[in-house]
């Protein structure tokens, strides 16, 4: 199945070239010059991925993704945000507000395809068929990709979701973040080993209200450790 993708840039000329070079590599792209029009559009349909532009008109586009990952028909949506903005700070900002990704302005055509490829391969993997995985304090679903503290279901992303299913699966043991950038994000990305110390704690954000943030400890200059035994 063609995969589709929405565009979220009010300047056409990049909107265009977005779209051609999408459709070049088979995909199919869906335009929205404005927030406000993408928020039409996704009352309709779900793409598969969505490019977003940071700076826009009215809504900007990290307070869009913010409310897209909190809205349950949208949060699992992986986005990508499009920025002229390249300081250190900026990508931690994007990413907490729950971009899946971040590209920097003037990108090259092959650098953005090869970022769409890898965050579609990462939403289609699936870390499980069957079955569920357990612990004393958390439940994961393979089938229903859901994840339970007691009996709160938790709002995990699909990363998120993947990312606490390799902690569960390999517990007490210590994983550098390029060892979890291979297994978790996959090889051959683009993505900074910063990238994980902002979604680890994400994650333990989300557990934290469960009292269960403390599952996932930091080991001083190795990386991380999931472990019902606290250190």
């Amino acid at each position: 199945m063609t995969a589709k993708i929405l565009i979220v840039e009010d300047e056409v000329a990049i909107r265009q070239m977005l779209s051609m070079a999408l459709t070049q590599e088979g995909y199919s792209s869906l335009e929205a010059p404005n927030v406000n029009a993408a928020f039409e559009m996704l009352e309709n349909l779900t793409p598969d991925l969505i490019l977003l532009d940071w700076m826009m008109p009215g809504l900007s586009g990290l307070e869009f993704t913010r409310r897209l990952k909190k809205t349950p028909n949208t949060k699992s949506i992986p986005i990508i945000l499009l920025t002229a903005k390249s300081e250190e700070t900026d990508k931690v900002t994007a990413l907490d507000a729950g971009a899946d990704d971040y590209i920097t302005k003037p990108f090259s055509t092959p650098e953005l395809i090869a970022r769409v490829r890898a965050l579609l391969r990462r939403s289609d993997s699936n870390p499980g068929t069957s079955g569920t995985l357990k612990t004393a304090a958390l439940r994961l679903e393979f089938k229903s990709r859901r994840a339970y503290c007691g009996a709160e279901q938790l709002a995990l992303s699909p990363l998120e979701f993947k990312l606490l299913h390799f902690f569960m699966s390999h517990p007490d043991r210590v994983h550098s973040r390029n060892q979890l950038l291979d297994q978790v994000w996959g090889t051959n990305t683009f993505i900074e080993d910063r990238t994980v110390d902002v979604h680890i704690r994400r994650l333990r954000k989300i557990l934290e209200p469960h009292k269960s943030d403390n599952l996932i400890q930091t080991v001083r200059g190795s990386g991380y450790l999931f472990s019902e035994t606290l250190s």
